[in-house]
């Protein structure tokens, strides 16, 4: 075990990849000399050479589209996206390409679409957006969203060995704001398994990313001042989606609130909420409440930028109107 940020643990999982399998390899925008706009794969190309750290143009599109034809021809790219915003370039080839490929070819395409999201940093409306929804509808595509840095290596180790085109999903603002001791070597977490951060037999916080560390501080909180227990479930991946354990808490609390980051209008929460509302309606002793930002660009201003986006505050309210239900 080792001290990891989640960034570190990210470029821990790719170069624990790139070196047990030489058919892994990356390409994007200043991953090579210049090692990321976020450092991440800072020393990468010394150790693994400008033909497996390959510097692209700047151009999702092609990025992506290159990725692609690698891995139908047996190799596993990893494509950054130098912020997750410009995949909408990518977005054709991800999703009528690679996202289809399997069914129209019975061909595999092991690709990783990588790269920073998310808000709360003053990055603007251009850098900022949590697009994770659009790929979670989309057919053949799997997502993940990890908030820990165990969860990110792990998961991004298992996002690499697998056969179909994931898109990975790194929340910048937790980049190196968190640490934790994270395995060294080999070590993944299989895609579609979610997991229980803290029990709770009051409520349910259902998050992913950055909304799970709102989750836990809004229920550490209401723990503390009023003695609730709040259960906290980290769903991990958007797909595959654990439905599962999402329902088991839903059962057990009676109570759910549902948070992301992502804007609330076709939020990936709305897809969590309709689940519950169809195999767990029974259980309910309250509606379902959802957290998001709202269906704005997300400003410049620090302030804007806060009134925006959801937070712990914002949570806790969720949780005591349910509580008080």
């Amino acid at each position: 075990m080792a001290i990891m940020t989640y960034l570190e643990a990210i470029a821990d999982g790719i170069r624990t990849e790139m070196r047990r399998d030489p058919s892994v390899f990356m390409l994007g925008e200043d991953i090579g000399i210049y090692g990321g706009a976020f450092k991440l794969t800072k020393g990468f190309i010394d150790e693994f050479g400008a033909t497996r750290i390959v510097d692209s143009p700047i151009s999702e599109a092609a990025i992506v589209g290159a990725a692609i034809g690698a891995a139908l021809n047996g190799m596993r790219p990893i494509a950054e996206m130098q912020f997750m915003d410009f995949v909408t370039c990518g977005f054709n080839q991800i999703v009528n390409v690679a996202g289809t490929t399997a069914y129209r070819w019975q061909m595999g395409v092991p690709m990783v679409v990588r790269g920073p999201s998310g808000g709360g940093v003053g990055a603007n409306p251009f850098h900022s957006r949590n697009s994770e929804a659009w790929f979670a509808h989309a057919s053949g595509v799997k997502v993940v969203c990890p908030a820990f840095p165990a969860d990110a290596k792990g998961l991004m180790i298992a996002s690499i060995r697998d056969n179909n085109p994931v898109v990975f999903y790194e929340h910048k603002g937790l980049y190196r704001k968190i640490k934790e001791e994270v395995p060294e070597g080999d070590y993944s977490i299989p895609l579609g398994k979610a997991r229980v951060v803290r029990e709770g037999s009051d409520c349910s916080i259902i998050a992913y990313g950055s909304a799970v560390h709102f989750a836990l501080e809004a229920a550490e909180n209401l723990a503390v001042e009023h003695g609730y227990k709040v259960e906290v479930v980290d769903i991990r991946t958007l797909v595959p989606f654990d439905e599962e354990t999402v329902l088991a808490s839903a059962r057990k609390t009676g109570r759910v609130v549902i948070a992301h980051e992502a804007s609330l209008t076709a939020g990936f929460g709305g897809e969590i909420a309709a689940r519950i509302a169809d195999k767990a309606f029974e259980y309910l002793d309250a509606p379902l409440k959802r957290v998001a930002a709202y269906d704005a660009p997300t400003p410049f201003a620090p302030t804007l930028e806060k009134a925006v986006l959801p937070n712990a505050a914002k949570v806790r309210q969720a949780v005591e109107e349910l509580l008080r239900y």
